[in-house]
């Protein structure tokens, strides 16, 4: 094949393909998020990348529909999921008299959205969802153990200090109704939702466009600067006098997931009252949550949800109220990554990697074996090449334990292990090389 001929390898925009060592900082960060997940008790769940195109579209808005991957196979038109939250739909819905209620379910997979790409934007991702579905009610409780969730996922995932915001959508709706602007209660709901990202003055400017008065501007940025911790907040809330019935009863919600937050002792300094978040979308029916990471806010909300009405009322008539948040994996672990926040230090998952020096490799297998029947990742180096660059080789892969198996070693039934980030090496009997390797390897994790 001529040099002319070759196709130049490359992906499309919008995709993200990692090197070996940021997929394993990636695959580590998918870990910790399961493993906070299940210690609630979530199942869970792995629905089709691919859904008939009436499904998925079923709920989707004009925006959705452009960005949806749409295709025919035979005669059926499908299409590649945008979300994981209609598949839980459909999913809830089709296996409804299987499953048991309160339905406690995470998912953890891509979505595609044929959008522009942008710098952190992508068309593939992996989104971290994690939803409780009621059959009929949902019990307020749950939002607080969905807020409990998050506060867990990302103390165990040790980005630093993380506030997550919350609110209640009928607060806002309330009070809205009671400025007179119902009519357009929509699009100031949007124009809440970006302050933070537009600034005040942008915002006087958008608000003053929607024919808002001085007045009630002044109202609404008021309203919209009441900061303080929950109680006083609250407190506040209440001496407004609203007496609007929609604004009272997000209140009330909204006092009584706060209380469950207390019960559940999540520290207030990574938790707040913020009535600026609305989440625009009209999905959202009471509590919505957004994380924001405390030292590098410019990456935006890394986690956001909210409770909604009814699921799957596109599906089934059978009211399935829920509660739930998303973590824009892929988007994240980008943005941490272009600010060298993603801990890379290792290429491989091999914990201890066998350097052979001998030209039968019968005893060194057989140490291999020992070592991955006690769950211990291992490697054995069998490329003919002397000492220096087997050891150069396992201090690029970022591999922390060699053995070297020697001559003299096989007589004594001996290896030697040599700690690569401290140059420490000593002689261990083979009979007890398995137990000391395996302790060592635990209290290191621990």
């Amino acid at each position: 094949m001529s040099k002319n001929s070759l196709v130049v390898p490359s992906i499309l925009p919008g995709f993200m393909e990692l090197l070996p060592n940021e997929q394993l900082a990636f695959n580590a960060m998918i870990k910790t998020i399961q493993q906070s997940y299940e210690l609630f008790g979530f199942v869970p769940l792995d629905t089709p990348i691919i859904e008939r195109a009436e499904v998925l579209l079923a709920k989707a808005g004009t925006e959705t529909s452009k960005q949806t991957y749409l295709f025919k196979k035979g005669g059926d038109d499908q299409a590649l999921r945008f979300d994981l939250t209609v598949p839980l739909a459909r999913y809830v819905s089709q296996h409804f008299h299987e499953l048991v209620f309160p339905f406690r379910r995470y998912q953890i997979g891509k979505v595609y959205r044929g959008e522009k790409p942008q710098k952190g934007r992508f068309r593939e991702f992996y989104q971290c969802d994690v939803d409780i579905i009621g059959k009929g009610e949902l019990g307020l409780v749950n939002d607080a153990e969905i807020l409990a969730v998050a506060y867990f996922t990302f103390t165990r995932l040790g980005l630093g200090r993380f506030i997550i915001k919350i609110n209640n959508r009928k607060i806002l709706s309330g009070f809205i109704d009671d400025l007179g602007f119902q009519d357009r209660s929509k699009e100031l709901m949007v124009l809440i939702d970006k302050i933070d990202k537009i600034g005040e003055g942008a915002f006087l400017e958008e608000a003053q466009r929607l024919d808002l008065n001085k007045k009630q501007v002044d109202a609404l940025i008021h309203f919209l600067k009441i900061n303080a911790n929950s109680s006083d907040t609250l407190d506040k809330l209440r001496k407004l006098k609203i007496e609007n019935g929609v604004f009272l009863k997000g209140l009330n919600e909204l006092e009584e997931v706060v209380k469950y937050i207390k019960y559940l002792n999540i520290p207030e300094s990574n938790w707040k009252i913020d009535l600026s978040i609305a989440r625009g979308l009209d999905y959202y029916t009471g509590t919505v949550y957004e994380t924001i990471l405390t030292e590098y806010p410019q990456l935006g909300a890394v986690c956001s949800g909210g409770r909604y009405d009814n699921l799957a009322k596109y599906y089934t008539d059978q009211k399935l109220p829920g509660v739930g948040i998303s973590l824009g994996l892929t988007r994240l672990f980008y943005q941490l990554n272009e600010l060298n926040l993603v801990n890379k230090i290792a290429s491989t998952p091999t914990k201890v990697l066998l350097l052979p020096l001998t030209e039968s490799l019968s005893e060194t297998f057989d140490i291999a074996t020992k070592l991955r029947l006690e769950s211990i990742p291992t490697e054995v180096y069998v490329v003919q090449k002397n000492l220096g660059e087997k050891l150069k080789y396992a201090s690029k892969m970022g591999i922390e334990y060699v053995v070297i198996i020697g001559e003299k070693e096989l007589k004594e039934s001996s290896v030697l292990l040599k700690n690569m980030r401290t140059g420490n090496q000593k002689k261990i009997m083979q009979k007890d090389f398995v137990k000391l390797i395996k302790s060592e390897l635990e209290n290191k994790d621990q």
